[in-house]
């Protein structure tokens, strides 16, 4: 779970940490704002809010020369292995600076080339020509959605929904079956609050699953992880917001396909 986002209990809530920012700062109201940290915000239709970052993925592909390329339909095609015995990169842009930049635009705007980056980032020590042409490919399909992002569309819903999924030993007969590595399984998740995207999630568990139903309660546990300090956060905003706590009623779905993991994360007896 990233640092950033989890909040433990005991901690300090924000409602201190408000109250110790005003007593030694002066805030003002300078109204609406068109940028932040390099995101573009924009008012589109219906007062939906879209974030955008064009000016980072206009770096990326200048990185990576492809302002002429063949814009790519997808992000990724295939599976990326370590290549070990593969061919030795041709170009000479930094490969992880690539990768940084790439992680921060998934991370703030653009969840829909996660896998990808995360499949890329596993091979920064030692990138061989095949995961050149990877990163190249994630350029490409930039080029082609340069301008699209995240939209918001405020509602006056309190709904929060997490989707969450996994993928039993993606890797093996694609790497090297004697590596543990290629028995690994993949975590991935979404949560959304009133229908949109806050916070999304791809990575290799940790642990080697044995079965589809320990992989998927392994990703199910993994979102929790996320979703239940997100709702403390809420609570606590809404104090903050002057509505009290238990006035806030905020209905949560979890999506899970996997009956055994749903039985394993339901069913008392298996606590």
């Amino acid at each position: 779970v990233d640092d950033a986002i989890f909040f433990a209990k005991d901690q300090i809530d924000i409602d201190e940490v408000l109250i110790s920012l005003k007593s030694e700062f002066n805030f003002t109201d300078e109204g609406d704002f068109n940028t932040y940290l390099g995101v573009l915000v924009e008012k589109v239709k219906d007062n939906r809010l879209k974030l955008t970052q064009p000016h980072l993925i206009s770096k990326i592909i200048s990185t990576l020369g492809l302002e002429n390329a063949n814009p790519a339909p997808t992000p990724a095609t295939t599976l990326l292995t370590k290549d070990e015995d593969g061919e030795m990169r041709e170009h000479d842009w930094n490969y992880r600076s690539v990768i940084g930049m790439l992680g921060y635009l998934q991370q703030t705007t653009r969840p829909d080339i996660s896998f990808a980056v995360h499949q890329c980032s596993r091979f920064c020590d030692s990138p061989k020509k095949s995961h050149e042409a990877a990163v190249k490919r994630i350029g490409r399909y930039l080029l082609a959605t340069k301008d699209e992002g995240i939209i918001f569309n405020p509602t006056n819903t309190t709904y929060l929904d997490c989707y969450v999924d996994a993928d039993f030993a993606g890797l093996y007969k694609v790497e090297n079956p004697d590596d543990p590595v290629s028995v690994k399984s993949r975590t991935g998740y979404v949560l959304m609050y009133a229908g949109s995207p806050l916070l999304w999630h791809t990575k290799l568990q940790s642990e080697i699953a044995l079965s589809t139903t320990e992989a998927e309660y392994i990703a199910l546990s993994t979102s929790m992880r996320d979703l239940i300090p997100f709702v403390d956060q809420v609570h606590e905003l809404a104090g903050v917001f002057g509505k009290q706590s238990p006035e806030v009623k905020l209905h949560c779905t979890l999506f899970e396909d996997n009956n055994g993991a749903l039985e394993l994360a339901t069913k008392p007896r298996y606590r």
